[in-house]
């Protein structure tokens, strides 16, 4: 299910014939403010809570991971006037950060439940609900950066199939049941700091502003309603 939503949220984009670039670009921003809420206000205080200061170095280490293998194997890029086979780059990079992000997803997801059915259930409900956002920021960069609607929808499917090698990794992997919260704050931290929020956060106006802030309060209202729910 948590992996399906990956795709739910590209096949939103996809399914329109054409989408102009302040639209892309709106939508991304709208990611970022949900990607960065997840992280800072909820994924990095559990993590916290349950691994204190080791936590947060893990939080680090994933951070740094991602900044790593993004800037070892491609490139980062801006939107701009560059040419499409730098633009290509910029959306290879963000699907490398987001691969990563993604099979940590399924590793906080498999070691909330091996922790308590409660906990479980929250934090699975907790990733569904950034995961559509997440579909819809790679759809939304791969369309922007000059891929085909088809390739948008792959990369939002390896995404999904990075969840589920992350649930499996952890039943034989025993660090990853105990660190993986923490490992998702730093990896969705990183993600949406250095490569979302740099392709909207020069433009003029406050369109691009409103939407990450919109993000932001989506965020908060989701989080109120799930843990209303569980009461």
């Amino acid at each position: 299910m948590a992996a399906t939503a990956n795709i739910a949220g590209a096949a939103t984009v996809v399914s329109r014939r054409s989408w102009s670039r302040a639209s892309l670009e709106l939508m991304i921003a709208f990611s970022a403010g949900f990607l960065v809420s997840v992280a800072l206000a909820d994924l990095a205080p559990e993590a916290i809570a349950r691994g204190g200061e080791t936590a947060g170095i893990v939080i680090l280490a994933g951070f740094v991971l991602v900044h790593l293998t993004q800037h070892a194997f491609v490139r980062h890029f801006h939107f701009g006037e560059e040419t499409h086979e730098v633009a290509h780059q910029v959306g290879a990079s963000a699907l490398v950060g987001l691969l990563l992000h993604t099979f940590v997803d399924g590793v906080a997801i498999a070691s909330a439940f091996a922790v308590g059915t409660t906990l479980g259930l929250f934090v699975f409900t907790a990733i569904v609900l950034h995961k559509l956002p997440e579909g819809l920021a790679i759809s939304s960069l791969f369309l922007a950066a000059g891929y085909t609607r088809r390739a948008a929808l792959g990369a939002a499917t390896a995404l999904g199939l990075a969840t589920i090698l992350g649930v499996v990794a952890t039943e034989v992997i025993a660090p990853l049941a105990h660190y993986g919260l923490a490992l998702s704050a730093g990896v969705t931290l990183y993600v949406a700091g250095s490569n979302l929020i740099p392709e909207f956060q020069s433009k003029p106006g406050w369109r691009h502003n409103i939407a990450f802030f919109g993000g932001c309060v989506l965020y908060f209202v989701a989080r109120l309603v799930v843990r209303g729910a569980s009461v």
